[in-house]
Formats: C-alpha cells, structure tokens, sequence
C-alpha cells in the first residue's frame, strides 16, 4: 500500500494521463486517503474528483492546482492549495494563462519546423481536449511521427530549458503566483525545489507570503528531504509532498502515493487554512494578470 496522504497529482485536466474519476480509483486502490488534485493552469478535474471521492468514503480530496513560473535560467512552479478556486476573477487568471499555454505550443511547433520535424499544433490540442497543452504533448507527438522514440528522448534532446526547440512563456514569476494564491485565500506551496535548484529565492517567496516547501518528493535525495524540512522549520513553514504522478506510464512515478508523506503535512496545511480563512481578504488583481 501506498502513503495515506499525496498532495501533488495531475489529471487530463492538464498534462495528466488519467482522467480525475480514474485517478481518484487508482489512488484509492494504492491506499491514499487524502488526495490533492494539482493541474497545471487548472482546476477543472477539481469538481469531478470530489465527486467520484464521495463514493469512497476514505478519501479526501484537497482542491488545488500548480503555476508554472520562469525565472532566469529555470522553471519555477508554486502550488496551491484549499483556495477559492471557482471564484471568477481566478478562473479568468487560469483562463489567461492556458491562452498562454496555446500560442506557446504554435511558437514550439515553427522551432519544430525550423528543426526539420514539423507538427501541426492541433495534435498537440487534440491530446489535452479541454485540459493544458504544454511541453509533455508536444513529446508526444514527436514520438508519434517517429521523431524521437520517448517523450524523455524529446525532452533531453529538444524541449528542455535550453532546447533548441523550447519557446519560454511570458513570463510569470514566483512571486506573483504566490501573490495570485494568497489572494484567493488560498496556501502556497514551492513545488519540488531541488529540481529548480534556485534555493536562492525562498526568501522573497516568503515575504510574498509563501507558507509551505515540498520536501517530500520523489527525486528529492534523502538529504535533500532533510535539509527542506530543516528549512521549513527555521523559516515557519510547512514541509509538505506529494508523488506529482501523472500517469502510469509517465516518469518514474507509477501509482499516486508512491511518495511516503507524513500525515502531519496535511494537518499544518489545514492549520495554516483555518488561519488564512481569519484573515481579511485580498483584492482580486485589476487588469492582466500575466506581466
């Protein structure tokens, strides 16, 4: 059986390869007890998830998403989790940035071109329906016009950050989604920073009122773990984590709890939720939110 509590996974409401109903039975299956559903750009498998948990007593389902970011050099995402997720001016914030996700995947799809391995941007949408489109199902086309034989081989050798096939987004920092979750009453999260390796930033994060680094994480070093959740205690933050499966066949992840996390992740988180719900609430950002 699998850990009790994963708070970082994703369904075809995103680049997930489960629909949400699917996930929710599969994490059951492998003994998850409290689920935190965590699209990118998304919170539309949110309510199907709930829905499918409630024939599954055990199960808890936490709403949530994940922001990509971009800073120098590196990709930096932030979760969020328990905010509210269905109040328009959010949904509009979520709308603007998979418009983004979309023009991105036409500027990929003319590098393509430019490489020799043209594809037509509507495979690529045609993966996701209504989910995010990004860079795993541009792989994925590749890999199906024989470009590339995996969706890693892609990533290694042309979508990676500095890939001659990578087009960055407009760029949407750190700062702002932690800023962006924190007006929906919501708690943010640094997803999987030893990925990112720009430990640098915590500091301006938590003044922008970050509450949580994800130490558990399945390519995280059992030192790495150590030293987040040492960080986490010396700066007053929850030291959360999650398996951030996207499907059977996807990374290295295979089932949704793989990541052991210890129940007291979930405890702080609600701790710090009933906190924030004593606070008096932010402002909606005016204009665009994507600078």
């Amino acid at each position: 059986m699998g850990a009790a509590v994963d708070l970082h996974s994703h369904t075809t409401a995103s680049d997930g390869t489960l629909a949400p109903r699917e996930l929710v039975r599969l994490a059951a299956r492998h003994g998850v007890r409290v689920l935190a559903v965590t699209d990118h750009d998304s919170t539309s498998g949110v309510r199907e998830a709930m829905d499918e948990a409630q024939r599954l007593a055990a199960l808890e389902i936490v709403p949530g998403l994940e922001i990509n970011c971009d800073v120098p050099g590196a990709e930096v995402h932030v979760l969020g989790y328990c905010l509210d997720w269905e109040a328009p001016w959010f949904q509009e914030f979520l709308a603007t940035q998979r418009r983004e996700r979309r023009q991105r995947v036409h500027r990929i799809a003319a590098r393509l071109a430019e490489l020799g391995m043209p594809i037509e941007p509507d495979e690529v949408f045609a993966l996701v329906k209504e989910g995010s489109a990004g860079r795993p199902h541009v792989a994925q086309v590749m890999v199906d016009r024989g470009y590339v034989k995996s969706v890693r081989e892609a990533f290694d050798r042309y979508l990676s950050l500095n890939g001659p096939a990578n087009v960055p987004r407009k760029r949407f920092t750190p700062v702002e989604a932690v800023r962006i979750i924190r007006c929906a009453r919501g708690v943010p999260v640094l997803a999987h920073p030893g990925l990112a390796n720009r430990d640098e930033l915590i500091p301006e994060l938590v003044e922008a009122g970050l509450l949580g680094i994800e130490a558990f994480y399945p390519e995280h070093s059992s030192g790495q773990i150590t030293a987040y959740r040492e960080m986490c205690s010396r700066l007053g933050l929850v030291a959360t984590g999650g398996s951030d499966f996207h499907g059977p066949r996807v990374g290295g992840v295979r089932n949704p709890g793989v990541q052991p996390v210890p129940e007291s992740a979930w405890r702080a988180l609600r701790d710090r939720l009933a906190r924030l719900a004593e606070e008096a609430p932010g402002d909606p950002p005016s204009g665009e939110p994507v600078s």
